[in-house]
């Protein structure tokens, strides 16, 4: 299945991959898309599947996500890239980072975590709970959706609400966001090595993030061999939303 996605810049520049994190879609890139174009890259940001316009593949597990990212660049013919993360996002591409090594000339790793010890908190939790799960997607309404995001990014505007609410647009799509977060053991990166990619990294992090702290910055600042960490002042957990002329 190939995955909708964003693009700018010209074919034969370096490539810039940039992956989405929960509930977006590639449209939270989009004012980084003309942003790294304009330095002449080639930027390219898929909907992951069952966000924004792209079908849903079920089950929409962790895993399947990894797989159809390396299918993505395959189809696109891809060789190596600047891998650009944020929320689940980062755990899905770091993830398949560690298993295309070959691929990843650098990272750029926001508002995420990569670590066998990691917690779930809050809704992130209640979403893994059979019964709970389902009544946190299937009772969420537009309105509401609204709600949950602007408290987080109180200057959304609606064109993103519409577009992230895609992710609620029927029943597959809503199970499938059910089925990855109960597949997001976090033990299951016990195995992943991370720093052996050895590749610099940015580390782009919002100063008020709720959902994934800046200390989780730090751990990556500890464990990764080469990396620069910005820090984005009057920022949340959705930082490239909050202050996207900083973030570029």
């Amino acid at each position: 299945m190939t995955l909708a996605h964003r693009e700018a810049g010209p074919a034969d520049a370096p490539v810039a991959l940039l992956l989405h994190g929960y509930p977006q879609s590639s449209y939270m890139w989009r004012d980084l898309l003309p942003a790294l174009a304009a330095a002449g890259w080639r930027a390219v940001a898929p909907d992951l599947a069952g966000f924004g316009d792209s079908e849903p593949d079920p089950p929409g597990t962790w895993e399947r996500h990894v797989e159809a990212v390396e299918r993505f660049r395959r189809e696109l013919g891809i060789e190596r890239c600047v891998l650009v993360v944020h929320d689940w996002g980062g755990l899905i591409g770091l993830r398949w980072a560690c298993e295309h090594p070959e691929a990843v000339e650098a990272l750029v790793i926001s508002s995420t975590g990569f670590f066998p010890d990691g917690k779930w908190h809050g809704m992130a939790q209640a979403m893994r709970e059979p019964g709970t799960g389902e009544q946190l997607v299937d009772g969420l309404d537009r309105d509401g959706f609204g709600a949950v995001l602007r408290g987080a990014s109180p200057g959304l505007g609606d064109d993103a609400l519409d577009e992230y609410w895609k992710a609620f647009a029927d029943e597959t799509r809503r199970r499938g966001q059910l089925e990855l977060y109960r597949s997001g053991d976090f033990e299951k990166l016990a195995g992943y090595r991370l720093a052996e990619l050895a590749v610099p990294a940015l580390l782009v992090w919002g100063e008020k993030d709720e959902f994934a702290p800046v200390a989780g910055a730090h751990r990556f600042e500890r464990e990764l061999p080469d990396t620069e960490l910005g820090v984005i002042d009057d920022a949340g957990h959705f930082v490239w939303e909050d202050a996207p002329e900083r973030c570029a």
